[in-house]
């Protein structure tokens, strides 16, 4: 049975998305209304916050306390690259960087269309970059997102393998935006269910964030699903059942498994996209981050890595 909060987040979800139906809103009245989301999640009990600047990118340390100051968890946030901010994720990240018993730093990256691709990737190979210069080991380090940061996850491991430079120990992959086609058929058939994601508003986030700069919806530098994913490092997939982007998970998930990829994947009962932001509050959530803090362990305290 699908729990009452589980339903109340969607209800706030529609309201959010109701909030912005209006054709006279600006940029930065969206992207504060959208800053309210992250009233869904509650605040991690025993997590404190320090904001830090990586070298003129901004981002927020989630540091649960007891948590291991050597294990990371460098996290993207959500909003298409256009909305959305380090504060929107931050109380959710702090549940799973607590679940994982790792600290976590959120970044504040580049947003579209001010700045569009491949800026994003570029403040998340230089937040990369950082913990390395810090002496965090590349074994120790988990890069997690949601949403576009789940396609900016797996794109920093790509980048990281093309230029031999050691990749994180695994990625955590959640609600993930891979196609840039918007080709999958869930796009339509869970048009109803999403109340927060809709074909236009996909549609509007890839024009800020691709439009003039000659990159190609079947980019595989941002359409994943063309990607060279070989010998990328272990990826854990969760989505929603009611999300649009159901089906490019699926197909992501297939196509990286046949390249060798070691691949878990899960879903949520009736889950919103972006539904970690019910952290604290909504028990399929609680339920999904528990698990994803156990197989973050997994591969963060693995016995062979200690052994190497």
């Amino acid at each position: 049975m699908i729990s009452t909060q589980n339903k109340q987040m969607a209800q706030f979800f529609a309201s959010i998305t109701e909030r912005m139906s209006r054709p006279d809103l600006d940029l930065a009245t969206i992207r504060d209304v959208y800053e309210s989301l992250q009233l869904a999640a509650s605040e991690p009990e025993g997590v404190f916050y320090a904001e830090v600047d990586i070298d003129g990118v901004p981002a927020i340390w989630c540091i649960p306390a007891d948590s291991d100051p050597n294990r990371v968890l460098l996290h993207a946030h959500g909003g298409g690259t256009v909305i959305f901010s380090m504060h929107v994720d931050r109380k959710a990240v702090g549940h799973i960087a607590k679940a994982a018993g790792a600290r976590a730093l959120v970044l504040d990256y580049r947003r579209s269309p001010e700045h569009k691709f491949p800026a994003q990737i570029q403040d998340m190979e230089k937040a990369y970059h950082w913990l390395l210069e810090k002496g965090i080991r590349a074994e120790n380090i988990a890069v997690t997102g949601q949403s576009i940061g789940a396609n900016l996850a797996v794109s920093l491991a790509i980048e990281l393998r093309n230029k031999d430079v050691a990749m994180p120990a695994a990625i955590l992959s959640v609600s993930a935006w891979y196609d840039m086609e918007l080709k999958n058929d869930t796009i339509k058939s869970n048009a109803k269910n999403d109340k927060l994601l809709s074909r236009s508003i996909l549609e509007r986030f890839r024009e800020a964030w691709l439009a003039d700069t000659g990159t190609a919806w079947n980019d595989p530098r941002v359409n994943l699903l063309y990607a060279d994913l070989a010998g990328l490092p272990p990826i854990q997939l969760y989505y929603g059942d009611h999300e649009l982007l159901v089906g490019e998970i699926k197909e992501f998930a297939k196509r990286a498994k046949e390249a060798g990829v070691e691949i878990s994947i899960n879903s949520v009962p009736e889950g919103q996209h972006n539904f970690i932001l019910g952290a604290g509050r909504v028990p399929e959530v609680n339920k999904a981050i528990e698990q994803m803090g156990r197989w973050l362990r997994s591969k963060l305290w693995s016995v062979k890595r200690r052994a190497a």
